[in-house]
């Protein structure tokens, strides 16, 4: 049998990630929060102790979904009618899960809740480094519109439906941009989201209604980000 290259063992495995993160809305939810906890843990400047047991808890949470995902597909594709224990094994796969965002949690509280008591301190009355503030607002306006799609039962969280997910995001940078910059860059930074707008209606994804509100979400929630926290 021939040995398999070290490229194409990590290109197996990153195939996989990816199919869990496009197959599993759950996944997608750990990846945004992963990202928002990093993005206000440099805002809020943290030790880099901190940083490293909140950066291990995002990967043992990661871990953990890539796993109860293969014990579910491993699971449907022995039995795939319904039997008790095979609800039994996915029972257990989940509850792994939990246990790994129970501690996420836990650990997320130990970091953060110094550094909360002292907000007014740390972020009220001391600006943002301009880096977070961006990744913060953009993190915040892709959450809400998952969380607005997962509400209405829609499967395909940032593609299609109400609203736009891709619109709020280009309208989002592209105020970003307006509240730091002058000139060109804002003109250009609009046109491109209009384009981004225009392209989803072309396109038959979305309605101009649904890109209109797409719009609206990530410039209005952008603009408090930068209004009130900056």
């Amino acid at each position: 049998m021939k040995q398999r290259s070290i490229c194409a063992s990590f290109r197996d495995a990153i195939h996989g990630v990816v199919h869990v993160v496009r197959s599993e809305r759950n996944m997608r939810i750990h990846l945004l929060v992963g990202l928002l906890v990093v993005v206000l843990a440099g805002a809020l400047g943290v030790t880099r102790v901190e940083m490293t047991a909140l950066i291990l808890t995002i990967g043992v949470m990661f871990v953990a979904e890539l796993f109860n995902t293969a014990v579910e597909e491993v699971v449907n594709l022995i039995t795939p009618d319904f039997h008790p224990l095979a609800g039994i094994i996915k029972n257990i796969s989940a509850g792994a899960v939990l246990i790994a965002a129970l501690t996420a949690v836990a650990v997320g509280y130990l970091v953060f809740i110094d550094y909360l008591i002292r907000l007014d301190e740390l972020v009220l009355r001391r600006q943002i480094p301009l880096q977070y503030l961006i990744a913060l607002s953009l993190a915040a306006v892709v959450m809400i519109i998952i969380g607005w799609k997962a509400g209405l039962g829609q499967t395909g969280l940032l593609r299609g439906g109400m609203p736009s997910g891709r619109t709020a995001v280009a309208f989002a940078l592209a105020v970003a941009i307006r509240e730091t910059s002058h000139g060109f860059p804002v003109v250009a930074a609009f046109a491109l989201a209009a384009l981004v707008g225009q392209s989803r209606v072309e396109g038959q994804i979305h309605t101009w209604w649904e890109v209109a509100t797409g719009a609206l979400v990530g410039a209005c929630l952008t603009l408090v980000f930068f209004r009130l926290i900056a």
